[in-house]
């Protein structure tokens, strides 16, 4: 000290007082120690105050809160904050101001933590970003320190693409939002997806804004679907629809694109609201149309593959992205109605005509049928009147039988012309489909392109021969195989015609009806050729032989002479089938039983 501050008297000192002899040593301790607390700082024990960072080492931080002694703090309460620095205003807690060896003991941690949950809360109100060291991994995400706090971060939450390898992010400080508070269980859930999402958002408007039909934009291919490709613009994603990605038929996009490829895409259509963007790929490319062969016409050959199959008709690429379609009715001569399957596949290589080419509208019609003769332009020549053929059965209607000669060449026999001596209700009596069936031309009709068959005339005639057997009163066996109203049907055998009784003429001589399948003698009291017609009577027979004996009777009387005297009946009023009949149709019942089969 020098000698002139020695010397100087103190302004302020109280003489007064040292005269009377009164002391001021113990007013100036007291005052000397408020001094003295005032100038170490305002804090106490177990509670949070704030300090100056002095000095920063990689295992502790020297933190200044104005006390007697600089506090210590282990530098790993400081890892979620890398960016620390001496001079920075730092929370501490006071556990002891000074312990036993007069050393101060602060801790960051838990000063943090005794306001953590205040500024948690705070963040999420107001949707603050926070920082957040992670410390390691966990069932489901991670545990983040945030504030002190341990915090969960689902692993759904880390990125908006999905996490493989969660471990490279422990030990990372990163930033947060935090999204929820569970505050009796003391939960904290934070996202860094969140801030992703945010931002990924604010650019997607930004390139929204900035969007135009028809502009031109470089994309990855972020995901391959059944239905299209979803696009990253840089932030906003768009979709190829799969009637997008190519000129030509596109069974998988995946045959397209790859993931993780980059494209040049147009934008087609977008929807500011919804914010989905309509890409193309395929639009960037000439339409293969326009690159059609200009001298193509009809006519011409062309062959393709067929891609697309329906039951009216395929498609068939002949050049990558121009398609023609074969309609059913164009891929066989055949009138019948068929499905498009029964002559292609797809996959399959076909050759086809062009019929019809408009490009304009860009559509093509092909046929293959007429790479094929036409079976109707020679059918006279092939199919004369009168020819025998073996066609297929292919349906039934009402009034006849539908059939085949061959592809393309249809006839129909009326249900009159399958049998000359069977009555046909319907053809499925006669025939099944499928079945093959003996025929013989009876009429052409070339512009219709129809042919009418028969199957009787293959045979001939035996109504010829019936009209010289049944003749009116002859006397013949059958059997009745069928009761009606009106009647019965009668088969006369052998011949394999039917003949017809009504009620009255089929009760026998005992006054009892005849029954089904019942074997009786039948006179013939009617016969037609033209409409082949026999009518039958059982009943006639012995009425006929009463008739006769009451005739004798009465001129055995008229005579004088008794009625046994009387000649019998000439035989040739009652006419009956001789053996010489049976054998003169043995050979027809043959032939046309075979022609039945």
């Amino acid at each position: 000290m020098s000698e002139e501050l020695k010397n100087s008297p103190i302004a302020d000192f109280d003489w007064e007082a040292f005269e009377r002899g009164e002391t001021q040593r113990d007013k100036s301790y007291e005052e000397l120690e408020k001094t003295y607390d005032k100038s170490l700082g305002s804090f106490r024990d177990k509670e949070v105050t704030e300090g100056t960072v002095i000095s920063i080492n990689k295992r502790e931080v020297v933190v200044n809160i104005g006390a007697k002694s600089d506090g210590i703090i282990p530098f790993n309460e400081f890892r979620y904050n890398p960016d620390l620095k001496v001079g920075d205003t730092v929370e501490v807690y006071v556990e002891n101001q000074e312990d036993k060896k007069g050393q101060l003991i602060l801790s960051h941690r838990k000063a943090r933590m005794a306001k953590s949950w205040d500024r948690v809360n705070e963040a999420l109100d107001k949707d603050e970003v926070i920082k957040g060291f992670i410390k390691c991994r966990t069932k489901g995400g991670m545990i983040v320190d945030v504030f002190g706090i341990e915090a969960f971060l689902p692993g759904s939450q880390i990125d908006v693409k999905p996490i493989r390898d969660y471990d490279v992010f422990v030990g990372k400080t990163m930033e947060f939002k935090v999204v929820k508070i569970n505050q009796e269980y003391k939960n904290v859930v934070v996202s860094h997806k969140a801030l992703i999402e945010a931002e990924l958002e604010q650019q997607k408007k930004e390139i929204i804004a900035k969007l135009e039909k028809g502009q031109v934009l470089e994309g990855t291919v972020k995901n391959i679907t059944s239905y299209g490709v979803f696009i990253d613009l840089g932030g906003v994603d768009g979709l190829i629809h799969i009637t997008d990605l190519s000129w030509g038929r596109v069974n998988n996009p995946a045959d397209i694109v790859e993931p993780e490829q980059k494209l040049n895409v147009v934008i087609l259509d977008f929807d500011d609201e919804k914010k989905r963007i309509a890409l193309g790929l395929k639009q960037l490319q000439p339409h293969p149309w326009d690159k059609l062969d200009p001298d193509l016409k009809v006519g011409d050959k062309v062959t393709g593959r067929v891609v697309v199959m329906y039951d009216y008709g395929a498609f068939v690429e002949v050049a990558p992205g121009v398609e023609g379609l074969i309609h059913v009715s164009e891929m066989s001569w055949s009138q019948h109605l068929r499905s498009a399957q029964d002559f292609m596949k797809v996959g399959d290589t076909v050759e086809a005509q062009i019929l019809a080419l408009d490009r304009e509208e860009r559509k093509m019609s092909l046929g293959i049928k007429q790479l094929k003769k036409d079976p109707w332009e020679d059918i006279e020549v092939k199919y004369p009147v009168g020819s025998q053929h073996t066609a297929k059965v292919r349906n039934f209607t009402n009034f006849g039988v539908f059939v085949e000669l061959e592809e393309g060449v249809d006839g129909l026999i009326h249900i009159s012309d399958l049998s000359w001596t069977k009555k046909v209700k319907h053809p499925s009596e006669f025939t099944q489909i499928g079945a093959p069936i003996e025929v013989k031309v009876l009429e052409i009709d070339k512009d219709n392109r129809r042919l009418s068959l028969g199957h009787k005339q293959l045979e001939q005639n035996p109504w010829d021969v019936f009209e010289t057997i049944f003749t009116t009163g002859s006397v013949h066996e059958g059997v009745i195989t069928e009761m009606l109203d009106k009647g019965a049907v009668i088969n006369l055998q052998p011949y394999g015609v039917e003949g017809f009784a009504t009620p009255k003429h089929l009760v026998k001589e005992d006054g009892t009806p005849a029954q089904k399948d019942e074997k009786l003698m039948f006179k013939v009291i009617e016969f037609n050729k033209d409409a082949k017609r026999i009518i039958l009577s059982h009943s006639r027979i012995f009425e006929d032989e009463q008739k006769a004996e009451a005739r004798k009777a009465r001129r055995a009387q008229q005579a004088g002479k008794p009625a046994a005297a009387e000649e019998t009946v000439p035989a040739t009023t009652v006419e009956k089938t001789t053996l010489g009949d049976i054998s003169a149709l043995a050979a027809l019942k043959e032939q046309m039983e075979k022609g039945g089969e």
